[in-house]
């Protein structure tokens, strides 16, 4: 038996905005996720076109392919725990370094239902999003969040934020490089 899976349409929308920003700026994004798996790479190339500005994605469900393949530090996991911003900041500027694009965005939580703690308890995520190409970081963001909800409600809030906020950042970097120095 084969299920159908079908975005929500503000998923969708979100995806498409920030589409046709990096079109306009014949930029790419790449994806580092954890908590949902490859949702959010999903969306993006769920839309036609996308190969167009659509880079690569990651995912890196446990501590080992968040080290191996984002170059994430052990002592960065060890010491903060994989539900961290610096985790997060990390696993986004090693997607920027492994791939072409100009715009990496990280998202690494707890969705639920089991796993949460009094610290970080379900619904808790943490973001990253960074700007440049490979080592040329021009911007760094990062932030907690907490959604409430079953799985599959943490997993698409989580989506739609970490989509919403990359058209923002995105948006705004260009907008402040074209206008050069005040």
């Amino acid at each position: 038996m084969t299920s159908v899976v079908v975005l929500p349409s503000d998923l969708l929308d979100a995806a498409r905005q920030l589409g046709a920003q990096l079109m306009a700026h014949r930029a790419l994004v790449a994806t580092a996720e954890s908590c949902t798996g490859g949702l959010i790479a999903a969306t993006l190339t769920d839309l036609a076109g996308s190969s167009q500005w659509f880079e690569r994605g990651f995912v890196t469900y446990s501590n080992a392919s968040k080290h191996e393949l984002l170059g994430v530090p052990g002592d960065t996991l060890d010491t903060h725990g994989a539900v961290s911003e610096p985790v997060a900041r990390a696993m986004a500027e090693g997607a920027l370094l492994r791939s072409r694009a100009r715009l990496a965005l990280a998202v690494t939580g707890v969705a639920g239902p089991g796993g949460g703690s009094a610290e970080k308890p379900v619904g808790t995520v943490c973001f990253g999003w960074v700007v440049g190409l490979g080592e040329a970081v021009q911007r760094i963001v990062v932030e907690t969040r907490h959604f409430d909800g079953a799985r599959d409600a943490v997993r698409s809030q989580t989506a739609r934020h970490a989509l919403l906020r990359a058209l923002e950042i995105f948006s705004a970097d260009f907008v402040s490089s074209a206008q050069g120095p005040g």
